[in-house]
């Protein structure tokens, strides 16, 4: 199968500011899933939050493609949305997955 063409994930660990966790997941629930929502090739959100490790939450990004994953990226909704989002974390890591079941 054509990795382009294949479901991803797209996991990005943030370390929010001390806190802050409690704005960051209403930001998420009420601005940044609404607007992925709309993206055509998106197919799921989560937030997930560390039990070990305060600070750290998890989002969980599936697209159809890659291709659907960078046309979010660049959309004007998402850099409406990246200077809110970017007030409430100090740094960020990225891993993205192909689904393959």
């Amino acid at each position: 199968m054509d990795k382009k063409k294949r479901m991803i994930e797209r996991h990005v660990t943030f370390h929010v500011l001390p806190d802050r966790e409690e704005e960051f997941g209403a930001f998420f629930k009420e601005e940044y899933a609404p607007a992925l929502a709309e993206t055509e090739g998106f197919v799921s959100a989560n937030l997930l939050q560390d039990h070990e490790i305060s600070g750290d939450i998890k989002m969980v990004l599936r697209f159809e493609s890659l291709e659907s994953a960078a046309a979010w990226r660049a959309s004007q909704a998402h850099e409406n949305l990246k200077p809110r989002l970017k007030s409430l974390y100090d740094r960020s890591e990225l891993t993205v997955y192909d689904v393959v079941v």
